[in-house]
This record gives structure tokens, sequence and C-alpha cells, in this order.
């Protein structure tokens, strides 16, 4: 067994390998760009080398320098993690031919699935259900549509070298098939630089599952199950579960045959995935083969009970699978959403800066721990205070559940996410509750045109319905009273003058539009000492008790005898006085105010806020690219602007009606924050 082993990556998935190593008793070499210096991979590992700048690009795709860290420090080892170099067969071939250990599949099997045409056609002679279509190269747009046509539509054109939903696009007809052709073509040329094309049959109402793999040296290959991926948004997976809720058992084995046949083909060792998409009737095609450790392998490992980085080095070393086929455990379910730095409210743009809060919830499972199940599980690769950077990817975090079935998995994750506390910049946590809720995702109806299909129309915040508004009205009123209870024991309070508690209150929710809501509520039964109290909201009664402090941000406790996990804070950026609820994705800004005081209030005049349609805001935090006008200059709408980068995705910025430049309020570098305005019109 190797004693020490370098990780070429960075974030969660560098300190998920640590987790492993430490646990085997292997010590760890991270490497870390500029950007990363404070970063928790390197806080964690026996040691750190530094590759150099920010950039990925100058630091962890450097093949030359990671080799040079592994000679440096001795490491016998690379694991690879996934992305940058993960399935590089250059970087592969390197280490092989250095006497490196590559923590990953050999360099043959990478190149063999690398290629979707090429993987394709093995995939056929390994006799695996492969989609219909045409898997040569295309020469050109004319072609395609012959190619369409007899294939039939609906057909998906597809870039040979593509990922991340570059050089991809699906057509119903000729004209789309000759537009995306080209399209994919120059995407393919810019992002890839490889132009090939080829052609498939698009699957209609597709789910996107796949089989997780082990190999080894000896020839001994086993699937263990399958992961549900189909809840996607823009080709990216936004929540993963194993099982699925939807194949059969006889598919299910049908799936893992095929999946092992394939991977026996290219002589496999290593975990890696096998992706296929099924069709409504359960029929399913061979899409791709990823030659890595994939982002929702916690999943699988909670349902199996076992460690796939562990698998990864043993393999690695040398020595064989210790389970076999039979051995393969399926227990529970296990749902893994992840945390993305992104605003979901603002088109999912991305949230980078500093990390002012960050609690996670409370972990009943951990990394490289097999032996705990039934519970919560974080991974992660940032910490309270720390930053989250503009140049590399948006996940702040893998959160996973495991339950005794789905129901009792959707149910732990709601409540985790009530608890999980970011601060300081914006994540989808509001999107992930709202995906949890709905109720073809409760029923397992979705395929992977789900997000496209429910939020069409980008995501808001009434795309969140409250199973019960009156409970937030209710907790709001419930803290205010707590918090009143502690104001009448402050020392020093004049005679006749002293704070009086009072059981009727309204619970003003506060609307930016000015158009606030006030509900009287009624509190009586109150026991400090316990944390009781019944709350009444017009004909609900609420029986609250909590044992949470004024000043948790988190409290947790039980309404009319069901256990509750919600966020509370006092005061927001608009208001100070304000009471901030959030619970199951819906967040309620209220005033708790006694009945005079509501009076009161709805008297004062609403001060709307400032117009800025003169002006282009920047929508994120993030690098000026390049500002594309100059003062005096006629604008047309939608005229480009400005470009903003932010965690490696350029965003074009684009005038919203004509008119004339009068400022250019920022220079091309400058790094900017969320509403920063840029240029600046004549009115």
């Amino acid at each position: 067994m190797f004693k020490k082993i370098l990780i070429a990556n960075r974030g969660e998935i560098a300190c998920r390998v640590i987790a492993t190593a430490r646990k085997m008793g292997i010590a760890t070499v991270a490497v870390y760009s500029e950007a990363d210096k404070e970063a928790r991979h390197v806080r964690l590992a026996d040691e750190a080398v530094l590759l150099g700048p920010a950039a990925s690009r100058e630091s962890y795709l450097v093949a030359d320098k990671i080799i040079a860290a592994v000679k440096q420090t001795g490491a016998e080892a690379i694991h690879p993690g996934y992305g940058f170099l993960s399935e590089n067969e250059d970087f592969a071939k390197r280490c092989e031919d250095e006497g490196i250990a590559f923590i990953g599949p050999k360099h043959y099997s990478i190149a063999a699935m690398g290629d979707k045409i090429a993987s394709k056609k093995l995939a056929n002679e390994a006799k695996v259900n492969t989609i219909p279509g045409y898997n040569d190269a295309i020469e050109s747009a004319a072609k395609a549509v012959e190619i369409a046509k007899g294939i039939g539509y609906p057909v998906m054109i597809k870039a040979s070298a593509g990922g991340g939903g570059k050089g991809l696009r699906v057509a119903f007809n000729d004209k789309e098939a000759l537009e995306g052709f080209t399209a994919c073509q120059n995407e393919a040329r810019n992002s890839f630089g490889d132009d090939r094309i080829f052609i498939e049959k698009f699957v209609e109402q597709p789910r996107h599952i796949e089989i997780q793999i082990v190999g080894d040296s000896h020839g001994n290959v086993i699937y263990l199950n399958e992961r549900e991926c189909s809840i996607q948004r823009r080709h990216q997976k936004v929540i993963e579960e194993a099982p699925s809720p939807f194949i059969s058992e006889a598919t299910r084995k049908a799936m893992g045959e095929q999946a092992v046949a394939l991977a026996k083909a290219v002589k496999y060792q290593s975990a890696g995935t096998v992706e296929f998409v099924v069709g409504k009737n359960q029929d399913f095609y061979f899409l791709e083969m990823n030659t890595r450790l994939q982002v929702e392998h916690p999943v699988t490992e909670c349902i199996t009970g076992l460690d796939l980085v562990e698998l990864m080095i043993r393999v690695a070393a040398g020595e064989k699978l210790p389970l076999t086929q039979a051995d393969v455990k399926r227990d529970g379910w296990a749902i893994e959403c992840r945390i993305n730095a992104e605003d979901p409210f603002r088109n999912f743009l991305p949230s980078t800066g500093r990390l002012v809060r960050f609690t996670p919830p409370t972990e009943t499972m951990w990394q490289a721990d097999t032996a705990h199940k039934h519970g919560v599980r974080v991974d992660t690769g940032v910490f309270e205070g720390g930053e989250i950077p503009m140049y590399y990817d948006s996940m702040i975090a893998k959160l996973i559940v495991h339950g005794k079935d789905r129901n009792d998995a959707i149910a732990k994750m709601r409540e985790a996410l009530n608890g999980f506390v970011i601060r300081g910049i914006n994540s989808n946590i509001p999107f992930q509750a709202a995906l949890l809720a709905h109720p073809d995702f409760v029923s397992g109806n979705f395929n992977t045109g789900f997000i496209a299909q429910h939020y069409a129309g980008g995501f808001r915040a009434e795309d969140v319905p409250h199973d019960d508004p009156d409970f937030l009205v209710a907790l709001a009123a419930f803290v205010r009273r707590k918090s009143r209870e502690r104001a009448t024991g402050i020392s020093g309070q004049l005679p006749g003058y002293g704070v009086k508690v009072g059981k009727d209150y309204v619970v003003i929710s506060l609307a930016a539009d000015g158009q606030h809501g006030y509900t009287p509520v009624h509190v009586d039964e109150f026991v400090g000492e316990t944390g009781y109290a019944s709350v009444t909201v017009g004909e609900k009664r609420f029986k609250i008790s909590s044992p949470s402090r004024l000043n948790d941000i988190v409290i947790s406790g039980e309404c009319n005898g069901q256990p509750f996990t919600a966020q509370m804070e006092r005061g927001s950026a608009k208001n100070p006085l304000a009471l901030v609820v959030q619970h199951n994705g819906t967040k309620l800004e209220t005033m708790v105010v006694s009945p005079r005081m509501a009076e009161l209030h709805q008297l004062m005049p609403f001060k709307a806020p400032p117009d800025m349609s003169k002006y282009v805001l920047s929508p994120m935090p993030g690098l000026l690219v390049g500002v594309a006008v100059q003062v005096g200059q006629k604008v047309q709408a939608g005229e480009r602007v400005a470009v903003i980068e932010a965690m490696k995705m350029e965003n074009v910025l684009f005038a919203a009606a004509d008119g004339v430049v009068a400022k250019v309020l920022a220079a091309k570098g400058e790094s900017l924050v969320v509403d920063q305005p840029i240029v600046e019109f004549e009115k």
C-alpha cells in the first residue's frame, strides 16, 4: 500500500480523498493555486505545494508542475479527483511512464471512452444498447439534414468531444437540424478544438440513469447499483439519488450487466460510471462512460456501505476487489443536493465573496465512514470566513442524506436544508427546497426536462409555496414573545415605564412594494423556562416548543407535536427591526408589534426605491472583462454593453432600452460587486 499520495485537485473532492487516505494511514500532499492558499484542502493535508497563479490553466491544469510536486514530496501515487486532469489520457500515460501510480483507470481506457464516437462503436461491439444514429463525423450541414431525416425526428446533434452541455442541440425538423449542426460545430471548435459532429435519435421523456462500476487489475468488474440523475438544469445535475424510483429490478440487472461488459471490453481498472438514457418504457441506451470518480458518488456509498475512494486506492495499489457481485448491497435510499454559490432569483448567476456564516446541519454520517447510516453527511471544501473565489466552479458543498426509504430521505433532506446556514453569498438552497417539495418530484414522475418544464421563466420566490404560511407567522410571534419576556428582566427600568409583555400582537409581513400584510396573533400559555407557547393565528392554533436561544440562527423544536427546523434572524438590509423567518425554502421578512403600533405603521408613507433604469448594473460579483460602449455612443436595446467573468463563465450584459451613453463608471479589469453601476445612460 502507498505511504503517500498527492491529490491533483482542490475543494470538496480533495478534502474527500484526504478523509479516506487518513483512515488508511496514508500521508497526503495537497496542491494549490495562489487563490487557494488558505483553502480547506490545504489545511487538511500533511503537506502542500504551490502550483502557480489562480487561473486553472496556470496551476491545476499544468501537468509538469504536478509531476514536479510528486517528485519533490516523494509521493508514490496521484489521485486526480474529478474535473481538471482526471480524464486526461496524456496525463495518465505520463504518470505511468514516470513510475507514479495513477489512482484511476489506465490511459488506454480513458482514451477509448473519452471520444464519444469511438466509445459508441466499442459499446456496439460489446453488445451494449446504443441509441440509433450515425456514428461517424458528418462533413456538412446538408449531409446532417439527410441523416436526421433517415433516423427520424427528433434527433440530437452532438460534438464528439463535447461535455457540460456545449456542442449539443435537439432538432425537430430540417431547419433546426441545419442550424443546429452549424452551431454545434462552431461551439465544439471554440471550446474543444475538435469540430467533429455526430447525430443520434433523441429519446423522448428521457431519464438520465447511470451505473457505478469498479474494476481491478485482475480482470474483475462489478456494478454497484444505479444513480438517478435526471434533475438537471442546463445539462448540469442538481439532485441525485440512489436507487432510481423508476427502473425495475430486471432493468437494473440488464443495465448493470451491460455496464460491466463495456468496462471489461476496455480492461477498466478503478471506479467509473456508465451513463444511460432511459426512455419512458424503460428502453435504455448507452450515453457515455465517465472514467473517474463522480461528484455524486456519496449516494452510492450510502446504499452499498462501500468507500469508493478506498476501493480506487486499493485497486491502484494492485489489490483485488474485496467483494463479488453477489456481495453488493442495496440498503435504504440516499439523496444528494449540490449546494452552489449562485443566486436562484437572479437566473442562477454566480455569487462569489466571503462566507460570513457557514454552518451546515449536524452531521451523523461522515466521509470515509461506512459504519454510520440513515443520517446526514456534508462534503465540503470551504469553511466559515473563507472566500468563494471567482476562478473555479460554484459548488460550496454536497448535502447527502440516507433514509430507510425515499419518503424518509426526502423528509430528512428538507430538514437538513432548513438547518443549513450560509450568509455573505447567495446559494441555491431555496431552489433545492422547491424541487424537493414539488409533487412530481415526490411522486418520482420526472425526466431530464423537469426543471425546464416547471421553471421555464426562471425561478421566483412565489415558486416556493409553503405548506402552511401561518406557521411562519406563528414562529415570528413566538420568538418575539420570548424576546419581550427577556426584556422584562433588564435592570434599571423606571417604575411605571417597564417593558410590558402583552398577549396580542400583529405580525406585519413586509413586502418590497409596500403592500404589507397585517396578521393579528394571540400568544398565551407562555412558559419561558421550557420555551413553550400557544400561538393563535386566525382559526389555527400552533403549540410551539423550542429550547433554542434567542441569538441562535437555527431554531428547532416541535409544533403541534411535529419536529421542525427553521432559521430566524433579527434585522435585514432594509429594516433593523425586522424578524426574518426561513423555512422550507420560503423567506418571510416580518415586524412583530403591538396592535396600536400596527395601526400607526399602516399610516406610514411608502418610499419607492430609486429608479435605476438608466444604469447597467453588475448582476453578480465578478471581473469586468470589457466595456463595449463609450461616452456619447448611441446604443440600441439588446446591444452588447459589457462582459463580466465569474466562476469560469462569461456573462454578457445587454442594454435594456435605446439610449445614449452618459458615463462609463467602471474600467476593464475592475472587480465588481452586485448591483455596481457600470454604464449610465442619458435620461
